[in-house]
């Protein structure tokens, strides 16, 4: 069916502002933008009331889904630390739906997330990217099977040095991630040594699952995403990435402003935040709003992220706020959590700006979503009303 909002102003991202704006939906995809934009008779009218309709918004790094608030730690299922090494992992498998944290994402106009395997294990698992309505995970799935989530510094370490074993240091932090990437090199080296044989002397192969991941990142395939905060981790990330000619993304990146030349020139794309949150240990020390800023002057891609639930993600459009009031321009502060996002997954093609052929997933807000004072009149995703402001589900 088609879908004409109109009577509002347009904020497309991807080029300037249309003031009287419409946007014409039909089957879950953006058809038509434009002051004039014609519909035929039968078109369903939705009267934005003067109200300023921009893209969904897009958390690149989330642990929705898996780490439900309210939930003891000891029972959520972001973390499999039984091993610093567990690519085989899948977060989808651990993804439970009917988390209100979903309801409340779309409350704040968040209508795409990626939710990723928590830091405990050098390399954690594969992430997956979800639009935030749905009842059935699989049939929320942008990407069932996204990034390989990795990580370094503190966390990692501090499971595995209380039980005496590696890692227990950031060079241990390091040894373990280079022999996985090895190990899976050599597996991958194997197997097509193998299947040159002549087919009576290929020998009977066993395909191990998570050499088979890791060959995904090795072949370039899928992001490597390293939580990193101190600049000496960030630093190992780009190191390693370069030794094995990865597609890397930095995840955090709290001190990036204090090298940011340096990841300008390695061409790295960072996720900056959670930066409302407090410093809550030794590697937050430099947090700080200017981070964003910094990186934009030197050139470094990067989007803003919660971290949910450590920050809520209904919150999402307040740190982009924060991030404009400590140096970023309103639009590059809404670009942070729409299309830069969407480019940080991977996902321009699909998401993150009100462009002809994307995803219809819109908010309507009754003022300046950058306004603290503002709110979310509806959330659309996929060219259905999921949320109106005055549910009571929020």
């Amino acid at each position: 069916m088609l879908k004409l909002i109109y009577n509002v102003t347009v904020e497309p991202v991807d080029r300037p502002t249309i003031k009287d704006g419409m946007v014409l939906v039909r089957d879950g995809k953006i058809l038509s933008v434009g002051q004039n934009v014609s519909a035929p008779e039968g078109t369903e009218r939705i009267d934005g009331h003067g109200g300023i309709l921009t893209p969904g918004l897009v958390d690149a790094h989330t642990h929705i889904g898996s780490c439900p608030e309210g939930m003891h730690y000891s029972m959520t299922d972001e973390n499999e630390m039984t091993s610093p090494v567990t690519p085989q992992v899948r977060i989808i498998d651990s993804v439970y739906p009917f988390d209100r944290a979903f309801v409340e994402a779309r409350s704040g106009g968040v209508t795409t997330v990626q939710t990723l395997p928590g830091s405990g294990n050098v390399i954690g698992g594969r992430g997956a990217v979800l639009k935030t309505v749905g009842t059935v995970v699989d049939q929320m799935a942008v990407k069932a099977e996204s990034c390989m989530k990795a990580a370094l510094g503190e966390n990692p370490i501090g499971v595995y040095k209380e039980r005496h074993a590696i890692p227990s240091t950031r060079m241990g932090n390091a040894a373990v991630m280079r022999t996985a990437l090895q190990d899976a090199k050599n597996y991958m080296d194997g197997k097509k040594r193998n299947a040159a044989k002549e087919e009576s002397d290929r020998d009977a192969w066993e395909v191990k699952l998570d050499m088979e991941e890791l060959a995904l990142v090795l072949e370039r395939r899928i992001n490597f995403s390293v939580h990193a905060h101190r600049a000496d981790d960030i630093c190992t990330a780009v190191r390693i990435a370069k030794e094995f000619d990865l597609k890397l993304t930095i995840e955090h990146c709290t001190e990036g402003h204090m090298i940011a030349p340096y990841l300008a020139a390695c061409g790295v794309k960072a996720a900056c935040g959670p930066a409302l949150s407090t410093r809550t240990k030794p590697e937050l020390d430099n947090q700080t709003w200017r981070n964003m800023s910094v990186l934009r002057d030197a050139g470094v891609h990067f989007c803003i992220i919660t971290d949910h639930p450590v920050i809520p993600l209904y919150s999402l459009i307040l740190n982009a706020s924060l991030a404009a009031n400590a140096g970023l321009t309103k639009a590059e502060a809404l670009r942070a959590v729409t299309l830069s996002g969407a480019e940080h997954l991977d996902l321009q093609d699909r998401l993150g700006s009100i462009t002809e052929g994307k995803d219809a997933d819109l908010v309507l807000w009754n003022g300046d979503p950058l306004d603290s004072l503002s709110s979310v009149d509806f959330t659309m995703i996929g060219g259905e009303i999921c949320y109106r402001r005055g549910d009571t589900n929020r």
